[in-house]
């Protein structure tokens, strides 16, 4: 009876049932970095709408965590920093859904 209530059987008993839990999913699924490097590989067309209503359209170069390189045609290329973006979507989309 005394080893059923012995402190060290008790400690592995909780780090088992500690191992049997779940994991918390992941904090970060890439799907940021998929999207990025999609619209990159296909050079597609963006429009990048910023927290203050200003849009930016031209193509994404390059990305990191903070900032994405945006070039554009009618105007000099420009770094945005994500923290300034409200929302982005492709350019075929506005064009198409004012028809």
């Amino acid at each position: 009876m005394r080893d059923r209530y012995d402190m060290p059987n008790y400690q592995r008993q909780s780090s088992e049932h500690h191992e049997a839990r779940r994991k918390a999913p992941p904090s970060e699924t890439n799907a940021e970095i998929y999207y990025y490097k999609k619209q990159i590989d296909s050079r597609t067309l963006m429009v990048i709408v910023l927290n203050d209503g200003e849009e930016v359209e031209g193509t994404i170069e390059w990305y990191d965590r903070d900032a994405l390189k945006v070039n554009r045609t009618d105007a000099p290329n420009v770094l945005l920093l994500k923290h300034n973006i409200k929302y982005m979507f492709k350019a075929e989309d506005r064009a198409a859904g004012g028809k």
